[in-house]
């Protein structure tokens, strides 16, 4: 077998250089025949005599030569197995299945088998399933094994390579290869740097949500002394999780603790919110508070700024909930309870005389609701282009599609020779009037993707928000103005008090505009039953001096036949699930607008006895809407926002795609379970 294999590179040279040798002094011998012929024959004698004995001396120390390199070859190839079979570096390699073909000691010991294990890979660690095996060239995931954390390395080895060279063995065509596996275990690695991480900053901030009301319920002497039970109660509380808290005024709180603090808050779902309601020493309103908290911000600035907008969003929901921020996430806690009505009308009067100095800066205004306006989005709409008016600007109502629920009102408006054509207008017409002299007024929604067009909020530089309904993560940035009052009915009371303070209250509204206004109220209190306050009938009653007809709005939104018949259908065939919530699907079959059907029979669902909330799917246009509605002991809102929704406590929906009405309830039944078990609702 060594007669053929042959010598090649450095090493051939090498024992080749004493024939080259010889050859050179063949010819040196020449030159000396020419000088004298005796030593000329002395020296080929020398020659031959050389050339014989290396050549004789190479014949027989190439094999030997050879046959030591081939047990060189052969012994560093069992040092190479043996090193790698004892290497620390747990390692495997598998087949293109992830089959195990060969371990280590070291992964060995990991996984407790023996030598022999030939299972497949996801038989040990489940992550690593066939999808995650199709990556082309290196892959890199975290895995978990027996309570330690690993990261797992692979790397495909493609086996035509290998064997490029071989003349025995031939790759297959499509060249499935190896995949070569590395285990680093990183538990100690991930321990500490979790560690770390518990131990840095987390900023929070505490406000009192009904502070004044509060005092004013309980008797001047023990004032005082509610004030000092609330600041020992929020200072127990988080000096118990070691953390530092420090009264900024007289109703907000900064809080400084760990991240590991914060964790154990989550945990408990934050029951300071329910422990301070039991703060009595005679007063009739329990105390409430909002709490924000900043996270894994990489400054102690832009922590202090999250906690921020968490505790603005948690007021802007309504108060008595804990907001989390971080840079990846917004997660909210509570809200169980309603939001007590301001009784004072101060902060209307200051956002009135704000939106009085906007308009007045810009040419035309730009009015806008939500997708399928309703009664309370048109109605607040109108109410706005009062103000236009009165301040001497040209308005526009954005609205693509007239529903039937807003069919009556926009006919107030046609057979009238008070308004131009141009009144109402589509969303393509008002991006083309959109420019720097525009005001854009965005009235019944704060989330930018269901407003009527959205792109409309990029075009205008001037945005003004004025909403009832609880904010979530998604808000319209950079506002110029925005007045969100949860608080509030409808987003008509809120126009109706502003259109008070506008022009030193000389604002004049038509019979028409005061039912639109009145309309809106009527529909999203559910006849004066749902979310009504004071401040509620103040608002009534003035567009019922200013023309506002009961009985003309009360024809306006009486069912057709079909419609009623559709949402007694829907009562009938609810669902009573967990005995506490009813559950329907409102049937669609030649309705013009299913959605306000659905709704409606929502609000009717309410009056059985028992129901703490209720849900009725509709499909419209592609899409199952969800309408939900409760009294007071469950927070709907949350449920919703759950599903990608939101709204009110009492009042809020959801938009869902590509799914049966069936599948909707389904989704709802498990939604409520999870929250049930969780103690979310």
């Amino acid at each position: 077998m060594n007669r053929k294999v042959k010598l090649k590179g450095q090493l051939k040279t090498y024992l080749n250089t004493a024939m080259l040798l010889g050859i050179a002094l063949a010819i040196v011998n020449v030159g000396i025949y020419m000088l004298d012929l005796s030593a000329g024959m002395s020296v080929s004698i020398f020659l031959i005599i050389y050339m014989i004995a290396m050549g004789v001396l190479l014949r027989r120390s190439k094999p030997i030569i050879l046959n030591e390199f081939i047990d060189f070859a052969t012994q560093y190839g069992q040092v190479q197995s043996k090193l790698l079979r004892e290497l620390e570096l747990a390692h495997v390699l598998m087949d293109d299945a992830g089959k195990i073909i060969w371990t280590n000691k070291a992964f060995e010991e990991i996984i407790h088998k023996d030598k022999g294990y030939r299972k497949s890979i996801a038989t040990l660690f489940p992550a690593v399933t066939n999808e995650k095996l199709k990556f082309e060239q290196e892959l890199e995931m975290d895995i978990t094994f027996e309570e330690h954390e690993y990261i797992l390395k692979l790397k495909r080895i493609s086996i035509k390579d290998v064997l490029d060279n071989s003349q025995i063995l031939e790759a297959d065509e499509q060249d499935s290869g190896l995949i070569a596996g590395y285990l680093f275990d990183e538990t100690e690695l991930k321990k500490a740097l979790r560690k770390i991480d518990e131990q840095s900053l987390a900023v929070g901030m505490i406000y009192i949500d009904n502070y004044d009301e509060a005092l004013e319920s309980v008797e001047d002497v023990r004032r005082s002394l509610l004030i000092a039970l609330i600041d020992r109660k929020i200072n127990k509380y988080f000096s118990a999780l070691d953390g530092i808290v420090r009264k900024t005024e007289k109703d907000k709180y900064m809080v400084i603790m760990r991240k590991a603090a914060t964790l154990a808050l989550k945990e408990s779902r934050f029951d300071l919110l329910e422990d301070v309601k039991t703060v009595n020493i005679g007063n009739e309103m329990a105390v409430t508070v909002s709490i924000g908290v900043g996270l894994d911000a990489p400054t102690y600035a832009q922590k202090c700024e999250y906690a921020r907008t968490a505790i603005d969003l948690a007021l802007g929901r309504g108060g008595d909930q804990a907001v989390v921020k971080t840079p990846d996430s917004i997660i909210y806690y509570g809200g169980k309870s309603q939001q007590v009505e301001k009784s004072t009308r101060v902060k209307a009067r200051v956002k009135a005389n704000a939106l009085q100095e906007i308009i007045n800066s810009k040419d035309k205004v730009l009015v806008m609701g939500h997708r399928l306006s309703d009664a309370d989005a048109f109605g607040s709409a109108v109410g706005i282009s009062c103000i236009a008016k009165a301040l001497g600007k040209k308005c526009h109502i954005v609205i693509n599609d007239i529903t039937t629920s807003v069919k009556p009102l926009v006919e107030l408006f046609k057979d009238t020779n008070n308004y131009d054509e141009d009144f109402i207008i589509s969303s393509s017409d008002a991006l083309e009037l959109a420019d720097s002299s525009t005001a854009l007024v965005v009235v019944d929604v704060n989330k930018p993707s269901i407003t009527e067009c959205p792109e409309l909020i990029k075009a205008c530089r001037t945005v003004v928000v004025l909403d009832h309904h609880r904010q979530s993560s998604e808000v319209i940035e950079n506002a110029t103005l925005s007045y969100v009052e949860p608080y509030a009915s409808s987003a008509c009371e809120m126009v109706a008090e502003v259109l008070q303070y506008i022009a030193n209250g000389n604002v004049k509204v038509r019979s028409n505009e005061a039912d639109c206004l009145y309309s809106g109220i009527i529909v999203d209190t559910n006849n004066f039953t749902t979310k009504t306050g004071v401040r509620t009938f103040e608002a009534a009653a003035f567009l019922r001096r200013c023309g506002a007809d009961v009985t003309r709005v009360r024809k306006m939104f009486r069912d057709g036949a079909l419609e009623y018949k559709a949402k007694a259908e829907t009562v009938r065939g609810a669902e009573i699930y967990r005995n506490a919530y009813a559950i329907g699907i409102c049937p669609t079959g030649g309705l013009a607008s299913p959605t306000e059907i659905g709704a409606q029979a929502a609000n009717e669902l309410l009056g059985i006895n028992g129901i703490k909330a209720s849900f009725v799917a509709t499909e419209y246009n592609g899409k199952i809407y969800i309408s939900a509605r409760s009294i007071d002991e469950v927070n709907v809102q949350i449920i919703m926002e759950r599903l990608g929704g939101g709204g009110h406590m009492n009042i809020a929906g959801a938009q869902l795609a590509d799914i049966s009405p069936e599948r909707a309830v389904a989704i709802i039944k498990e939604t409520v379970s999870a929250m049930l078990e969780e103690g979310a609702l």
